[in-house]
């Protein structure tokens, strides 16, 4: 069998349809419509016969006369019967898909009830040989019903439809035209009132079109002439249709009553199929009903079932390329503005912009104190010219010096977590962190500027979060090594060594992070520093209560004389039931706290999963002002839930 789309038959077809819907006082976008006219709408190749759908805009209530029928190929008559498509034996399969658009933008002025009740008239009025199916679309397309014949579960699912974001109008109309299938006569109702927010391109919707064969009549809601010409009339002429513009939407019962009286008296015309292997030809119908004459006639290509049909040619038509990931006109301007400030900043450092960072002789002295990795270490002045990054670093370091306690505060934290990165230098990373996250949250979310400070928040947290942690880490450890150590060092003094050569030994057998900050004690005593104030560095650093109690009972023996070798076994007992009676409390509150990480994380855990799953749920929350406010107080509400849950799980010890 051979279906066979035609070219202009359909808006010929419809533009007569409008001289029937002009009594309604609609205004039709088409050419001159005559009362007198009929349309081809369907040829196909079946069985060694022609079958042809024939319709008759504007013949009202009149029944066509069958007796009148006159059929010709290329001017010859052809023996043709006739009868309603809806009575036919053989009947040609008939699919109409209703493509309907649920943006909010439905909801004003009563047009989303009205569409709904213009789609129960249809399906009221259709014959019911018609095959009738449902396409959404706003944010996202859905088939919400497959071509059908039963009218209830179709109405059922008219009555059920809702309103949501965006308006995928071009992928709306494709998905309607493939689900009305290749078998018979396919066409689409497209109903819509706004512009397809998708960003993909009209000019490659509209050969997707024609090649699926379907006939595409678009009603046009509320909207303007420009609008119309420009977005939707392609549409429909590519699909051999018409556009229909309803200004009022209490006409669209009209609308759509009128196209269903056309197909209930569609006819279809059985003729003998040539033999003689014509390949094409003008096909020309002419029948009668209520005195009227209504004619039409169309050049299609034919297959007959004595020939073989010849080889397809190749194609010379350039295909649209298909359309890969598009950036938005602001995600483009906001990357030229970073590379922009990139150049800047790199002509900038190349010509010595930064300038260099002034070098003292205090500066030499802090690298051998406590405090010299919170400051610049400066090496050696060196003749050659410094490279981006170095000028990148100077530049924060300059920044920094207006701010030395938080340059001091920042110190101790890379300090605390053993990380050899100066102040400067994490400064520079972290700011290029949270820059970079903001930046691909923007990219990839389509210019989205809510995520993008999102992005910005995350950048600028996750980096500071994982040097705590680190730190913590490293502060465990120190502790849980300190009992051990204090072992050691006794065992050492009973063996007759002094206290330096007792933390050399921890040095050299110890394990890190506790040999390391001892080693950095030692080095400390042989500039000059008093062995207690390097041990009591040690304890600022490490933030151990722990060692500052060990630190003090030292200073004490070292004053009042007494057993030290003694004094650290004792207290390395107290340490270690200290140390089990923390695990202890660790093991009991571990309920509350993986309770407490549950709670926390199902909000943003929920927020995402459904931002995957189904992105226009969240439209209301992430595009309205009282979503914004939402967001707002959701987030300080799981800040304020964070501090309770925290406090209501820490034990001091």
């Amino acid at each position: 069998m051979t279906n066979t789309p035609l070219g202009s038959r359909g808006t010929r077809r419809w533009a007569r349809l409008a001289a029937g819907a002009v009594a309604f006082g609609l205004t039709f976008i088409a050419a001159p419509a005559f009362a007198d006219a009929g349309s081809i709408d369907h040829v196909e190749t079946s069985n060694g016969k022609l079958q042809i759908l024939y319709s008759l805009p504007g013949a009202g209530d009149a029944a066509p006369d069958m007796s009148t029928l006159k059929v010709s190929l290329n001017g010859k008559d052809l023996a043709a019967t006739a009868t309603l498509a809806s009575d036919a034996k053989d009947a040609v399969r008939r699919t109409a898909i209703l493509a309907i658009d649920v943006s909010d933008s439905m909801a004003a002025n009563g047009k989303f009830d009205q569409a709904k009740s213009a789609a129960n008239v249809f399906l009221d009025s259709v014959p019911p040989d018609l095959y009738v199916g449902v396409v959404t679309f706003a944010g996202k397309v859905t088939v919400a019903q497959r071509p059908t014949l039963d009218r209830a579960s179709t109405k059922a699912v008219v009555g059920g439809l809702t309103l949501s974001h965006g308006t995928q109008l071009y992928n709306g109309l494709l998905q309607a035209a493939t689900t009305g299938g290749t078998d018979g006569q396919s066409s689409v109702i497209l109903l819509s009132d706004g512009r397809d927010t998708s960003h993909r391109p009209l000019s490659q919707v509209t050969p997707l079109i024609k090649k699926s064969g379907a006939k595409v009549d678009v009603v046009a809601l509320s909207q303007s002439s420009a609008d119309v010409a420009t977005y939707l009339q392609p549409l429909s002429d590519a699909g051999n249709g018409t556009v229909i513009n309803a200004q009022d939407p209490a006409t669209l019962g009209q609308v759509f009553a009128t196209e269903a009286a056309t197909l209930a008296k569609q006819v279809q015309i059985n003729a003998p199929a040539p033999t003689d292997g014509t390949k094409e030809g003008t096909i020309a119908v002419s029948l009668t009903a209520g005195g009227k004459t209504y004619d039409d006639s169309a050049f299609v290509p034919l297959s007959s079932p004595n020939a073989v049909s010849p080889a397809v040619q190749p194609s010379t038509d350039l295909a649209a390329a298909p359309a890969g990931f598009q950036l938005s006109s602001s995600v483009m301007l906001g990357g030229v503005a970073a590379v922009a400030l990139g150049l800047l900043v790199l002509v900038v450092g190349i010509f010595g912009g930064f300038g260099k960072p002034k070098e003292t002789i205090e500066s030499h002295i802090d690298a051998y104190t406590h405090r010299g990795r919170n400051r610049r270490a400066m090496t050696a002045p060196s003749q050659e010219p410094q490279g981006v990054a170095a000028q990148a670093v100077g530049f924060a370091t300059k920044a920094l010096e207006s701010n030395r306690d938080f340059e001091t505060k920042l110190g101790d934290r890379l300090e605390g977590a053993g990380i050899a990165l100066k102040p400067a230098e994490w400064l520079l990373i972290h700011a290029g962190i949270a820059m970079g996250t903001a930046a691909m949250l923007f990219a990839f979310t389509g210019g989205n500027i809510l995520f993008g400070l999102v992005g910005l928040v995350v950048g600028a947290f996750l980096p500071w979060t994982w040097l705590g942690m680190k730190r913590s880490r490293r502060l465990k450890a120190f502790n849980g090594q300190l009992a051990g150590c204090l072992q050691l060092m006794a065992g050492s003094l009973q063996a007759g060594l002094s206290l330096a050569q007792a933390l050399d030994t921890v040095v050299r057998e110890g394990q890190e992070p506790l040999a390391g900050e001892f080693r950095r004690a030692l080095v400390e005593t042989r500039l000059g520093v008093p062995i207690e104030a390097a041990l009591e560095s040690i304890g600022d650093r490490m933030e151990s209560a722990d060692f500052a109690w060990t630190v003090m009972a030292i200073k004490i023996q070292r004053e009042v004389g007494g057993n030290l070798s003694e004094l650290l076994l004792n207290v390395a007992a107290t340490l270690r039931e200290r140390e089990y009676l923390r695990r202890q409390v660790k093991a009991l509150s571990a309920e509350g706290r993986f309770s407490a990480y549950i709670l926390l994380a199902l909000p943003p855990a929920i927020m995402a999963y459904m931002t995957v799953t189904n992105p226009t749920y969240l439209h209301p929350l992430l595009h309205t002002t009282i979503g914004y406010f939402m967001l707002g107080v959701m987030v300080l509400l799981m800040v304020m839930g964070y501090y309770t849950m925290k406090k209501m799980i820490k034990v001091e010890v």
